[in-house]
């Protein structure tokens, strides 16, 4: 006799509400401001063990809106953009040919330490591609990951060369595959988030300076709030759709919020008054390069539009510059990285502000 189980009206793993995070305001704001614009350049998260990095990424992930892909697309190819679409896709609308789309949720791409190129750029079939004349490429996680997030702990001890391409790819929003002079590429624009313990040693300079942002986070001190952390994590613990239900409307109101602050991002105006004073704290602080400005730049229009205006102020570029300055005045890798004392010095000299505690 065969019994039939009915399925599970839930199949999807409960995640742990964003909203529900406690703390750890400064690791939230820099992921928020990625996914409003991921030109940002990602998130290098650098603190305790145990202080929720994971969870909160996870979070993130799951609070975002599904997004239109083509059906049966590797790689989450977006059916209105060219910009996001495969090759293949590209031809069959220029073939007239009608595509199928689906809804599908955004991706959180965990990459394993012990991962090698192949697995996360993909292969190609040199036996196939010669015997059927065909580009037989087999996808790695950056197809998978493409307009999603990708996760990479313990990032300090990946090997250099795989962050080179990780971040160049991230960077460039296209990832390019070459073996016996076949050639395949496809769209790859992703939100890089890297976490890490500054114990087990930090990113060479030339490495963290290609993040976008980074943030610190420290083990939470008070006993109240220890005691609330604990207690939600057991109240989600023994029954996730219980507790996550609580947060149903924050969750909204904030998904609701990062959808109108993407829209918005393209009307947000930033002053050129504004633009040298940035670039006068950048070059005052000996930062190499462009990238600090650009980022800055980037992050104080991401932060007006998340707050629902089109004009970008003083306190905006107050509240970003040490999340997108601070990993970059390292010069030498024996050096710890700034706390965001001499960026705040700094923005407080320039901008005639008093310098906060």
């Amino acid at each position: 006799m065969t019994v039939t189980i009915p399925a599970p009206i839930r199949t999807r793993r409960q995640v742990f509400p964003f909203t529900a995070i406690v703390g750890q305001e400064e690791m939230k704001l820099a992921l928020l401001l990625n996914v409003i614009d991921p030109k940002i350049g990602g998130v290098m998260i650098m603190g305790d063990r145990g202080t929720g990095k994971s969870t909160t990424i996870r979070a993130l992930a799951d609070l975002l809106p599904e997004i239109d892909v083509v059906a049966g697309d590797p790689f989450n190819s977006d059916p209105q953009d060219p910009d996001l679409m495969s090759d293949e896709v590209k031809q069959k609308l220029e073939q007239g040919e009608a595509i199928a789309t689906v809804k599908k949720k955004v991706q959180m791409v965990d990459l394993p330490l012990g991962a090698t190129e192949d697995r996360v750029c993909g292969t190609i079939d040199i036996e196939k591609a010669l015997a059927d004349g065909v580009k037989a490429f087999e996808p790695g996680l950056l197809a998978k990951a493409n307009r999603g997030i990708l996760y990479v702990d313990e990032v300090n001890l990946l090997d250099d060369h795989l962050v080179d391409v990780l971040l160049d790819s991230a960077a460039g929003g296209w990832n390019t595959v070459e073996r016996e002079g076949i050639s395949i590429r496809h769209p790859a624009q992703f939100v890089m988030v890297g976490s890490g313990n500054p114990e087990e040693g930090e990113l060479r300079p030339q490495l963290l300076d290609r993040f976008g942002m980074h943030a610190e986070i420290h083990t939470v001190r008070e006993p109240d709030l220890r005691v609330k952390i604990v207690e939600q994590r057991a109240d989600f613990d023994a029954n996730p759709d219980v507790f996550s239900q609580k947060y149903d409307a924050e969750q909204s109101a904030l998904q609701e919020k990062i959808v109108q602050a993407q829209q918005l991002l393209p009307s947000v105006k930033l002053d050129y008054d504004l633009r040298v004073k940035i670039s006068e704290i950048c070059s005052e602080l000996d930062v190499d390069g462009l990238r600090g400005d650009i980022v800055t730049n980037r992050a104080a229009k991401a932060i007006a539009a998340l707050e629902g205006r089109t004009e970008v102020t003083v306190d905006d570029i107050r509240r970003v510059i040490v999340l997108c300055l601070r990993h970059r005045l390292r010069k030498d890798p024996l050096e710890s990285i700034d706390s965001g004392y001499k960026v705040s010095k700094s923005v407080a000299r320039v901008f005639g502000l008093e310098l906060e505690e």
